[in-house]
């Protein structure tokens, strides 16, 4: 299974993402979230969190 993508387009920075994930495997670079595979756990959490369907799986 692919790990979740951010589609830079579209991010906000809300955050939501970073709050969802449970590996921290999250941080705003510039004001757009970007996800750190090595530590991503791929549980897709921050992909059901993103209020603006910006991650996908």
């Amino acid at each position: 299974m692919d790990f979740p993508v951010v589609n830079k387009d579209e991010c906000t920075g809300c955050g939501a993402c970073i709050d969802a994930c449970p590996m921290e495997a999250i941080e705003l670079v510039d004001g757009i979230a970007q996800i750190n595979n090595d530590n991503c756990s791929n549980c897709q959490a921050c992909v059901a969190e993103c209020p603006v369907e910006a991650i996908k799986a």
